[in-house]
């Protein structure tokens, strides 16, 4: 009976890995075998550490330059972010072997979440950014952060776990 079962386990096939180019997980979307999206990730991540930063100084100091700092951050972190966004997307698109697992686009759910939440944070601050940190500016860098940490750790999973997105060889 058990060599029944080994033998009905043999045959079981994931349909999802048997699809051609499911082994195809290499960036298409790269200068000198450097992808893109990786290396335009560190500035979106730095610069919502920067906005809830200052929005702390702003609030321990009362200080305006710290208020002025944060719209500049979150404007900036969101429009790094849009960049990133595309050469992402491009990626998931571009790489049926990307496209095809369900990591990659719960990466890209989340990274669109904390997309909108630096939208919503650079948009609250941009009539009186000193009058939008406290309550709503610090909470919604806040909730930025907590969500780059989320996406930060899922895609940093994508590349050192399942290897995707990377060149051949790597």
């Amino acid at each position: 009976m058990a060599t029944n079962a080994t033998q009905d386990e043999d045959k079981l096939v994931d349909p999802i890995t048997e699809r051609p180019g499911f082994d195809e997980t290499e960036s298409r979307i790269a200068i000198s075998g450097h992808p893109i999206h990786a290396m335009s990730v560190a500035f979106p991540i730095a610069l919502t550490f920067c906005a809830f930063g200052a929005d702390l100084l702003y609030w321990w100091t009362g200080d305006a330059f710290w208020a002025r700092a944060a719209i500049w951050a979150a404007g900036t972190g969101f429009g790094f972010g849009m960049l990133a966004a595309f050469s992402g997307t491009a990626e998931l698109l571009l790489v049926s072997g990307i496209r095809a697992r369900a990591a990659p686009w719960t990466h890209a759910i989340i990274a669109v979440t904390l997309l909108a939440l630096l939208g919503a944070s650079w948009a609250h601050r941009l009539y009186g950014y000193e009058e939008a940190v406290l309550p709503y500016g610090i909470l919604l860098s806040g909730l930025s952060l907590v969500m780059v940490g989320f996406t930060g750790w899922h895609g940093g999973k994508l590349v050192f776990d399942y290897r995707l997105g990377t060149a051949k060889g790597s």
